[in-house]
């Protein structure tokens, strides 16, 4: 069993350390442990509790009135509320409860629900990557736990094979075809399949390798498919190199490829420009590199049309 200081419930509620005081002492809401030196704990029943409460709170219920509900009462209220909020923190409440209680099926209400609204790739850029943001947070401050991240980041990779799959498989055409990979030591597996639902949603012809591919592999890979496109991430240190060597090596194996090469190391350094290496910053420079492709050769397809009709 987890134990939470005031601190965490704070970071995983977003409500004030101070305000969960007042509310303990005016309504009762919870009942926190003591150590033998005195200092509050929390047990998991006191977290789920207060998530729940939290998001009744700010969907306009006030504290008065949950205070007098029973936690049975409290979780059909919670269960009530639509899966699809128009407030937004309300939406990263509910992904954080169904974390906290590894409970897959609920989980799977809002995340099913939010697709059916608003589409697979808004419901990845504006629900499960801002969840996503908060998690990373919550890791780096120790309030939740590897066992809970993994349940949570398994539901996730879950859903986008499933959209992937849903996705019809790309013909052999040779133009603007992508090859898309992690390099060894890189673990950003749900970023780097979303890439391949992105491309695949656009029907741009992709080969997909995974992780933990060395230059010597990505140069075999290479001379079998010849794409147009390499794309990479690269969000932590290498051991052996630098990021700019491991660049320079990219350029030198790949001199006819256009490498596409996004992540945190390459947005943040200095690095030396290439003629046939683009970095993109960030998650929206590269969408807006594949909406621009897309635009790109539906334009001339378009053309190639006009052209075939004029000479019929």
């Amino acid at each position: 069993m987890a134990i939470y200081s005031i601190r965490d419930l704070e970071k995983l509620s977003g409500i004030k350390a101070h305000t969960i005081r007042m509310w303990e002492q005016r309504y009762d809401i919870l009942e926190p442990q003591r150590t033998e030196t005195n200092i509050r704990y929390y047990q998991d029943e006191d977290l789920k509790l207060l998530l729940n409460i939290a998001l009744l709170n700010k969907n306009g219920i006030r504290i008065s009135k949950i205070a007098k509900m029973s936690e049975e009462q409290i979780v059909q209220e919670v269960a009530s509320l639509s899966e699809v909020s128009s407030e937004y923190s309300s939406q990263l409440d509910a992904l954080t409860i169904s974390m906290i209680e590894m409970d897959e099926f609920k989980f799977d209400r809002i995340i099913s629900a939010n697709i059916q609204q608003i589409g697979f790739e808004r419901t990845m850029l504006e629900v499960i990557y801002p969840f996503l943001d908060k998690l990373s947070v919550l890791w780096l401050t120790g309030s939740i736990n590897p066992v809970q991240e993994n349940f949570i980041s398994y539901l996730i990779r879950q859903k986008i094979i499933v959209a992937i799959d849903n996705e019809p498989i790309v013909g052999k055409s040779r133009s603007n075809k992508f090859m898309i990979y992690l390099p060894e030591g890189e673990k950003q597996e749900l970023s780097l399949l979303f890439m391949l639902y992105m491309l695949k949603s656009r029907k741009l012809p992709t080969v997909y390798l995974g992780q933990e591919i060395s230059v010597n592999d990505l140069e075999d890979a290479y001379e079998v498919h010849r794409p147009d496109f390499i794309f990479t991430m690269i969000t932590e240190n290498f051991a052996r190199e630098s990021v700019q060597q491991y660049l320079d090596r990219l350029c030198e194996s790949f001199p006819t490829a256009r490498i596409l090469v996004s992540g945190y190391q390459v947005a943040a350094q200095q690095i030396q420009s290439y003629e046939n290496i683009q970095v993109l910053a960030s998650l929206g420079h590269v969408i807006d590199f594949l909406d621009h492709l897309n635009q790109s050769r539906e334009a001339v397809k378009r053309q190639t049309a006009v052209i075939s009709n004029g000479q019929s």
